[in-house]
């Protein structure tokens, strides 16, 4: 089920125009599917607005689920995809509703207000900021960090684990990966994984969806991953 909290014209080289719906609309679609569907996880993705930030804590924060929260802030293309005012909505309203935070190395320094990290130490430090920020569990993802490993740290309050996975050469096609990733981590935790086994099991999810990329053609700028990879082989066995 997909609640609609904005809607972009956009394409592999860029975010053109966004459109906001009234947050009350975001509201009653919250509210159609709650009233009639048995949720098991959810997956926030852009928002666009303070607005529509706080009526998505509003309406979640006495849900008794798994919620994941991947403050999307800027597009792959670099265009910005919220308001101002978003952040300090974010980190105040909807940091403490979510069982797990995904930002990546920019969306994390923005909201704990600290310098962007070099390496998994800064990522580390991080991640405890955002945890004493009221985050349940922070995964800050290091995409954009340089060598050989793509790696991402989890703080849940407690301890700290790396996850790493090769850093592939997909020649640009990266459009996705972290809301891909964070949509995998929220599937898996539906399913009934622990907060670990169910990021590990979407970044190698994640590692396959990069690495089938290469075999799509699509636009001119920044490629989508390779959601379906394997779905022929599966069908013709």
């Amino acid at each position: 089920m997909a609640v609609v909290t904005a809607l972009t014209a956009q394409n592999t080289r860029g975010v053109s125009r966004v459109h906001l719906p009234p947050a009350d609309v975001v509201a009653a679609q919250i509210d159609a599917i709650f009233d009639d569907i048995d949720v098991h996880a959810v997956k926030i993705g852009m928002l666009g607005s303070s607005e529509i930030a706080r009526v998505v804590a509003d309406r979640l924060k006495q849900k008794p689920l798994p919620i994941v929260l991947d403050p999307v802030l800027v597009a792959t293309s670099g265009d910005a995809l919220g308001t101002p005012d978003l952040v300090d909505v974010l980190r105040d309203e909807l940091l403490p509703v979510a069982t797990l935070v995904t930002p990546n190395l920019s969306e994390a320094a923005r909201l704990a207000d600290r310098p962007s990290p070099r390496d998994t130490g800064g990522m580390q430090q991080l991640a405890d900021r955002l945890q004493s920020l009221g985050a349940r569990a922070v995964l800050v993802k290091g995409g954009h960090l340089a060598g050989a490993e793509a790696s991402d740290v989890l703080f849940d309050g407690k301890s700290h684990r790396v996850f790493a996975a090769p850093r592939l050469d997909t020649a640009g096609a990266t459009h996705g990966t972290g809301c891909t990733l964070a949509a995998a981590i929220a599937a898996n935790l539906a399913k009934g994984l622990a907060l670990g086994e169910a990021i590990e099991a979407a970044k190698k999810y994640l590692t396959e969806a990069l690495r089938a990329s290469r075999d799509l053609n699509v636009g001119h700028g920044a490629a989508p991953l390779n959601h379906l990879y394997g779905w022929r082989s599966r069908l013709d066995g």
